[in-house]
């Protein structure tokens, strides 16, 4: 069992890294949205400040490194590289899935990346179909105490886990496994998708019984049936899963449909490539914004690569404020120059 979930983490990355791995005929959406510029903003751009508050913290920036990966060897350098970098500019960071971290203890120190990254926060992360499969509250505080992690979030991924040949199909009766979880963990507990989206109506559902932020990962991105599809030796799979090749909520319509539904935060991701994406998500009603795919290169070379993209990634974003004429993270959300 540890062997093949070794195998599937790094089959992953090289997937995701070296084949076209994305949707065909969908998108994230936000290319349908235009910010109106402000030809005179009012603001000194020197003055402009990304800071933002996310669950009782304080992060220089509305940025997060999405869930991608651990568990596997090359996973440990990638985690390494992505929690230097994401300290360095102060990133949030959210661990790829950590049911490997408790089943085996081979490449735990793939997850263990506080050592690097002693102020952000960092949230750990575990499908919410294991707590049909053995795992509980127990796991779930042994994971947050392993991982030295500030939150939890607990990703749904029913396509991908049908198509991937490991995969664990039963997802019934979970909200009430997911409200157990909320109630008896003392850190804040959020839910994800991974690149299918997230709508108001379960959004609703999901904070009523105790989830403190949603994740909206909507289509536009990487799309992990066509993953799975990848590494499938199995015919009937293979084909089943062309047919979901643009299956999805875009990202645009996912952070639209949340926002409307709750009060809790909301990290838009799912696609999204640069500042200027990440300033119409923000303008729609996210409070964070997660990046994988886009850094995932070079989070396989070095933290300076990594650096210099976060870099580019917060310019861009201040540009876009800049725009519009908003010095805040706030008064972005805030604004009404986008169409």
């Amino acid at each position: 069992m540890t062997d093949s979930i070794d195998k599937r983490k790094a089959q992953h990355i090289e997937l995701v890294l070296n084949e076209k791995v994305t949707g065909d005929n969908i998108s994230t959406g936000l290319e349908k949205y235009r910010f109106l510029h402000n030809a005179l903003p009012e603001i000194d751009f020197d003055e402009i400040t990304l800071d933002t508050p996310f669950l009782g913290k304080k992060l220089r920036t509305p940025f997060l490194v999405s869930s991608m990966t651990g568990g596997a060897a090359m996973a440990e350098t990638i985690n390494r590289n992505l929690a230097i970098a994401a300290e360095e500019r102060g990133w949030a960071f959210a661990l790829g899935s950590t049911r490997a971290l408790i089943e085996h203890e081979k490449y735990r120190e793939s997850f263990q990346i506080r050592k690097y990254a002693p102020t952000i926060p960092i949230i750990a992360n575990l499908g919410a179909v294991q707590f049909n499969y053995g795992f509980g509250v127990d796991q779930c505080k042994q994971i947050m105490e392993m991982t030295e992690a500030d939150m939890l979030v607990l990703h749904l991924n029913s396509i991908q886990e049908i198509v991937q040949q490991e995969g664990d199909r039963n997802f019934k009766d979970l909200l009430g496994k997911i409200e157990q979880v909320c109630t008896q963990l003392d850190v804040p507990v959020g839910a994800k998708e991974v690149g299918f989206g997230i709508d108001g109506t379960i959004a609703k559902k999901l904070t009523d019984v105790g989830i403190s932020f949603i994740d909206v990962a909507g289509a536009g991105g990487t799309s992990w049936s066509q993953v799975e599809k990848l590494r499938s030796n199995e015919k009937i799979k293979k084909i089943a899963a062309e047919a979901f090749s643009s299956w999805g909520i875009p990202t645009a319509e996912c952070i639209v449909s949340v926002s409307e539904a709750i009060d809790q935060p909301i990290i838009a991701s799912g696609g999204i490539k640069n500042g200027l994406e990440a300033a119409k998500a923000i303008a729609l009603g996210s409070d964070m914004v997660g990046f994988a795919r886009s850094i995932l290169k070079e989070a396989t070379e070095s933290p300076e690569d990594l650096i210099e993209v976060f870099e580019i990634r917060e310019l861009e974003l201040q540009m876009a404020m800049f725009g519009v004429g908003a010095a805040t993270v706030g008064e972005l959300k805030g604004t009404d120059r986008i169409k």
